[in-house]
């Protein structure tokens, strides 16, 4: 049986309609939705296109504004120059690539630490547990992250290097077209 995709509306006032609860949400409730890994597309009410990558941009948008951002200036900068730039869809698959990487990384410290302090420990730690678990294990996460940094860079190598091959296939393929004229 497969899931069916849980289908959010947005309306002209701006306003965000759960077709499954019958309700009104608001952008807090997509950023649930995807915390709990619900599976859904936002639609325009009126047209029917497809809004979700709009919305999960705003979603990202509030996360960043409040609190402690993740992206510095700097890398929004690099990050709009590449739009211009050829490279920007292999750049969309490398990143994600890392991003899936890094949330590998984050699990193995989770089960590291459930390993060194059993499953039920969570509930009664200290808030700044994870600080101080991330200082007493200084080596195991220098090694996991130069693991992390090596995989990221073979990543690269490899789509410079598919990039390289398709590129002199394709040049190729024009001088040997061009020379038959």
């Amino acid at each position: 049986m497969t899931e069916e995709i849980r289908q959010i509306k947005k309306y002209p006032n701006r306003r965000l309609y759960d077709t499954l609860t019958s309700s009104y949400i608001t952008l807090s409730d997509i950023k649930e939705l995807v915390l709990h890994y619900d599976h859904f597309k936002v639609v325009d009410a009126k047209s029917g296109e497809d809004l979700t990558r709009s919305i999960l941009l705003q979603v990202l948008l509030e996360e960043e504004s409040g609190g402690v951002p993740i992206f510095s200036s700097e890398l929004l900068s690099l990050m709009i120059r590449l739009y211009g730039n050829a490279m920007r869809g292999v750049l969309g698959k490398y990143l994600e690539n890392n991003i899936r990487s890094f949330i590998d990384f984050q699990h193995k410290l989770q089960e590291q630490s459930r390993a060194v302090f059993g499953e039920n420990a969570s509930p009664q730690m200290p808030p700044d547990f994870w600080a101080q678990f991330v200082n007493l294990q200084q080596p195991a996460m220098q090694s996991m992250m130069s693991a992390y940094m090596e995989q990221s860079q073979k990543m690269l190598q490899q789509m410079q290097d598919q990039i390289q091959n398709q590129a002199r296939h394709m040049l190729s393929g024009i001088h040997y077209a061009g020379g038959e004229n």
